[in-house]
């Protein structure tokens, strides 16, 4: 039976998600069978795993941290809110339809609930720690009597938690105050441990703030974590798009603006670029910050119809046919963003909102009409495509995910960019006849290394500049190498005998 360790947060976007990765590639790294968890996830960032099941995207960044495949019961209910109140509730991998918060928690939570504790029950039967992450904060009284992923959680195996705060954005010795007084005893009794998270500075002059706290709480403070900025580690929530700049700063680089859509989905989409040494990506909420760039692309939506019409009221649509119109800037559409590229989008069953239909941009003669069939796989194929965007990229091996419930017909001369790998070859996606535009279903393209240089290239030769040789740059290589920083920075700065002494382990 595995030994657990929980890291629950004073509110959402403290860094849980990161020191739970962290902590699964110590466990790693000192030889034990390591698997992560998070009961209910509420997010748009999610990854479509080897049998089809969908799941939260940071769990699978913990899995791959534990150098496991990720599996649902990581994550066995991930909600992804399509409306104001309104989530799609997706159960073990499989969606079971579109739910209001109300709904949801007088009908469910006790269904969900049964998942949830048989899942926890089969990692840990299989697994020799278990690293369960928690959800926003464990002290929102309004929210308590619905919790199925913090201190129930924790009373129910009784692990040992540790409280996480964030001391960049201020505050953090009152959020963890403040969080122990609204627990009720028994769920204060399982805190052992108090992490202060992104700390710059010197710290010798925080310590009389951290012997406040243990005088305070009478819980020690088990680590202070340095903020840092030389690796990175894809992050759960959208919220952190929201800090990156909208400004252009470099000038010699290519000037990648990706369109900040209020459902964005699967940004994640989008780290590969930030690799290379020859971009730089924005993130365009107004038109009047768009500029004009040397590419745009269009990511993926939770609400497509809704996110057109946000396009149409902020004047980003016209800007952006303008754009390519005008100026033959090149555009991408990925998933919702390849809908968004079409003529038409129509929802009579109401799938993603109440919304009905709407005009898309008309930059590929497409239609989509969204359907309750939900298509989740992973995929393999090759680019069909040879112009434009997707000159000498022919043949290119590429490999990605599905995740959406449209259907998209193409109505006029566009080609395929893509030939998938199914049962047969299959075409994926539309293409504009000079190959400046082109949309696909397909989420990860830019993680396939040769491709999303050869694309780069070409951009870079729309702006007359000289291409850079395929590098040696390889995301998966370097994200194993950011797992393994990440750890070391943990490891040198966190109590790791106490955290195995409060898991009942020892480490030889």
């Amino acid at each position: 039976m595995a030994k657990t360790i929980m890291l629950q947060g004073t509110s959402s976007s403290v860094g849980k998600s990161v020191l739970s990765a962290a902590l699964c590639r110590i466990f790693v790294e000192d030889g034990f069978q390591v698997a992560p968890f998070k009961a209910q996830n509420m997010a748009l960032n999610s990854f479509v795993t080897s049998t089809g099941g969908e799941m939260g995207r940071a769990q699978v960044v913990q899995a791959e941290a534990c150098r496991i495949a990720p599996d649902v019961i990581m994550n066995p209910i991930l909600l992804k809110p399509t409306e104001p109140a309104v989530s799609q509730v997706i159960v073990l991998g499989k969606p079971v339809g579109n739910l209001s918060a109300a709904f949801y928690h007088h009908n469910f939570k006790e269904e969900v609930w049964k998942v949830i504790t048989e899942s926890l029950a089969a990692l840990m039967a299989n697994y020799e720690i278990l690293v369960i992450e928690g959800a926003g904060s464990p002290a929102e009284v309004n929210l308590k009597a619905n919790d199925v992923v913090n201190m129930r959680v924790a009373k129910e195996i009784q692990t040992p938690v540790l409280l996480v705060a964030d001391i960049d954005r201020g505050g953090a010795l009152a959020s963890i105050v403040g969080t122990l007084e609204l627990l009720e005893p028994e769920e204060r009794q399982l805190i052992k441990g108090l992490i202060i998270n992104k700390f710059r500075g010197d710290i010798n002059l925080l310590q009389p703030a951290l012997d406040f706290l243990e005088q305070r709480t009478k819980i020690p403070v088990v680590g202070v974590i340095p903020y840092f900025t030389d690796f990175k580690i894809p992050e759960e929530d959208s919220v952190v798009i929201e800090t990156l700049s909208s400004g252009i700063k470099d000038k010699d680089k290519i000037d990648i603006a990706v369109i900040n859509l209020p459902h964005i989905s699967n940004f994640t989409d989008f780290d590969a670029l930030a690799y290379e040494p020859d971009v730089e990506i924005r993130y365009i909420k107004e038109a009047d910050t768009l500029g004009k760039p040397d590419l745009i692309i269009i990511p993926g939506s939770k609400n497509t119809i809704a996110d057109m019409h946000f396009l149409g009221n902020t004047g980003l649509a016209e800007k952006l046919t303008y754009l390519h119109e005008n100026y033959q800037v090149p555009i991408i559409g990925i998933c919702g963003g390849y809908q968004i590229l079409g003529k038409k989008l129509i929802d009579p069953y109401e799938i993603e909102s109440s919304l009905g239909e709407c005009t898309g941009l008309g930059l590929l003669d497409i239609e989509t009409e969204f359907i309750p069939e939900k298509v989740t796989t992973q995929i393999t194929g090759e680019v069909y495509g040879n112009k434009g965007l997707l000159s000498a990229c022919q043949a290119l091996k590429v490999a990605g995910y599905e995740i959406h419930m449209g259907k998209t017909s193409l109505k006029g001369t566009e080609e395929y960019p893509f030939a998938l790998d199914k049962d047969t070859q299959i075409s994926e996606g539309s293409m504009s006849s000079d190959g400046l535009v082109f949309g696909t279903y397909l989420h990860g393209i830019f993680d396939n290394d040769l491709l999303r240089r050869q694309i780069l290239n070409n951009v870079r030769n729309f702006k007359g500049w000289l291409p850079i040789e395929a590098s040696s740059i390889n995301v998966s290589a370097l994200q194993e190498e950011a797992f393994n920083k990440l750890a070391k920075i943990v490891r040198d700065n966190v109590n790791l005998p106490f955290l195995y002494e409060i898991m009942g382990l020892e480490n030889e």
